[in-house]
């Protein structure tokens, strides 16, 4: 049943000349017929550089408007349109506006995962990956960053000059990761090398051998001569992991799955494109202002 409906999407895709782009943390299924895998600014990039003049976004809202942000004369589509960001939706953009009146000589950085309405009250976006680079071509001494408490402190750990006024959002999945949950990991897997995402909160990073993006985790754990490794991150992950690797075991301290993540189904997909899911539309003044924050993000990074 699986493999019909995978072969029925390649079919179409090819014949409507559409692109399907799918973040790491989605169903193996998903990704088996995407066209491109990555982090959410990747695939946006991917959107913007590929050809096809309808993507389809198989991941959650704020990665299908970072998509038409950039690329506003292509369709967008993200097939699940109930696949939302609890992190995101934690900044909410009159609570925002408050916090940005509060300081208002702060510069405003938004990680990538927000709303494009949020990402329109911002100077910069950043991503984990990029994060600091771009804070260290910031001169200003004090930074207002948002939504994630727990990257905005890992970032703010290098930066000991800086004030960072951090907002209390988290993503619920990295969250729940435990201090307790990566010692015993250690204590059944010992000499294991433990890699985790900074979305983490402070008491697993310290304990982390290495912090990074998905697919900065992706590359450490391919690169790494090791042959088994603890996995901080969203189960999803290990479908590239395996792939790159299959020889290598890998190991997650606790059940990290995202309920938003896998929304998006085979069927969702077919639908997509099959023109009965309607595009992202976004509101255009908005969305230029949301742009900027987007090209900052690049030109402070470079």
């Amino acid at each position: 049943m699986i493999r019909d409906i995978q072969e029925e999407i390649l079919k179409l895709k090819k014949e409507k000349d559409i692109c399907i782009l799918a973040h790491c943390y989605q169903n193996p299924e998903i990704l088996e017929v995407a066209d491109f895998t990555g982090d959410s600014f990747a695939l946006s990039v991917k959107a913007a550089e590929t050809k096809n003049k309808t993507v389809i976004m198989c991941g959650v809202k704020f990665m299908a408007e970072s998509a038409k942000v950039l690329s506003p004369e292509k369709t967008v589509i993200l097939p699940a349109p109930n696949a939302g960001c609890p992190m995101a939706d934690m900044a909410e953009v009159e609570d925002v506006e408050e916090m940005i009146k509060k300081y208002p000589d702060a510069f405003k950085v938004c990680y990538i995962n927000s709303s494009y309405e949020v990402k329109a009250l911002c100077d910069a976006s950043v991503t984990s990956s990029s994060a600091l680079k771009i804070i260290k071509n910031i001169p200003n001494k004090q930074i207002l960053f948002l939504p994630d408490q727990n990257l905005g402190g890992y970032i703010s750990e290098f930066f000991p000059e800086k004030e960072f006024i951090l907002w209390r959002g988290f993503c619920p999945t990295h969250h729940r990761i435990t201090a307790e949950d990566i010692i015993k990991a250690k204590e059944e897997h010992p000499n294991v090398k433990v890699l985790s995402h900074p979305e983490c909160s402070k008491e697993v990073r310290d304990l982390s051998d290495y912090i990074g993006s998905t697919s900065g985790i992706i590359n450490y754990a391919t690169e790494c001569e090791d042959k088994e490794f603890i996995i901080a991150t969203e189960e999803g992950v290990l479908h590239q992991l395996k792939k790159k690797n299959p020889d290598k075991k890998f190991y997650f301290p606790e059940v990290m799955v995202c309920p938003n993540m896998k929304k998006t189904s085979l069927q969702d997909v077919y639908d997509a494109l099959d023109g009965k899911k309607e595009e992202v539309i976004l509101d255009e003044e908005i969305r230029k202002k949301a742009l900027t924050s987007l090209e900052n993000m690049h030109k402070l990074g470079n």
